[in-house]
Protein backbone atom coordinates (compact mmCIF):
# COMPACT_ATOMS: atom_id res chain seq x y z
CA UNK A 1 0.00 0.00 0.00
CA UNK A 2 1.39 3.39 -0.48
CA UNK A 3 0.56 4.29 2.73
CA UNK A 4 3.19 2.30 4.38
CA UNK A 5 5.88 2.99 1.61
CA UNK A 6 5.58 6.76 2.03
CA UNK A 7 6.12 6.02 5.80
CA UNK A 8 9.08 3.76 5.21
CA UNK A 9 10.24 6.69 2.75
CA UNK A 10 9.86 9.11 5.53
CA UNK A 11 11.78 6.90 7.98
CA UNK A 12 14.58 6.86 5.59
CA UNK A 13 14.35 10.93 5.08
CA UNK A 14 14.47 11.10 8.93
CA UNK A 15 17.64 8.85 9.50
CA UNK A 16 19.19 10.96 7.08
CA UNK A 17 18.64 13.77 8.84
CA UNK A 18 19.56 12.83 11.76
CA UNK A 19 22.83 11.53 10.53
CA UNK A 20 23.85 15.20 9.41
CA UNK A 21 24.56 17.95 11.23
CA UNK A 22 23.44 21.21 8.92
CA UNK A 23 20.41 20.03 7.11
CA UNK A 24 20.27 18.67 3.81
CA UNK A 25 18.55 19.69 0.71
CA UNK A 26 16.40 17.56 -1.84
CA UNK A 27 19.32 16.62 -3.66
CA UNK A 28 21.23 15.59 -0.97
CA UNK A 29 18.82 13.83 0.96
CA UNK A 30 18.21 11.16 -2.09
CA UNK A 31 21.68 10.60 -2.37
CA UNK A 32 21.64 10.06 1.42
CA UNK A 33 18.78 7.88 1.37
CA UNK A 34 19.47 6.00 -2.07
CA UNK A 35 15.93 6.78 -2.90
CA UNK A 36 15.68 6.60 -6.92
CA UNK A 37 12.52 9.46 -6.97
CA UNK A 38 12.35 12.80 -6.85
CA UNK A 39 8.35 12.12 -5.38
CA UNK A 40 9.86 10.11 -3.06
CA UNK A 41 11.14 12.26 -1.44
CA UNK A 42 9.05 15.19 -1.65
CA UNK A 43 6.18 12.81 -0.26
CA UNK A 44 8.36 11.60 2.61
CA UNK A 45 8.80 15.33 3.52
CA UNK A 46 5.41 16.25 2.97
CA UNK A 47 4.82 13.39 5.38
CA UNK A 48 7.52 14.91 8.16
CA UNK A 49 6.43 18.18 7.79
CA UNK A 50 2.46 17.15 8.25
CA UNK A 51 4.14 15.61 11.64
CA UNK A 52 5.59 18.76 12.55
CA UNK A 53 9.03 16.33 12.89
CA UNK A 54 11.45 18.68 10.33
CA UNK A 55 12.22 22.47 9.88
CA UNK A 56 12.27 23.48 6.51
CA UNK A 57 14.75 26.87 5.54
CA UNK A 58 14.49 28.10 2.33
CA UNK A 59 17.54 30.14 1.39
CA UNK A 60 18.39 32.32 -1.91
CA UNK A 61 19.45 28.61 -3.37
CA UNK A 62 17.67 26.19 -2.03
CA UNK A 63 15.35 24.98 0.80
CA UNK A 64 17.38 22.78 3.37
CA UNK A 65 15.52 20.68 6.05
CA UNK A 66 16.57 19.23 9.60
CA UNK A 67 14.86 17.61 12.45
CA UNK A 68 13.09 19.63 15.20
Amino acid sequence: MLTEKVGEFAGLVWNALNASETGLNAKDLKKATKLKKNEEIFMALGWLLREDKINAVETEEDVVYSLK
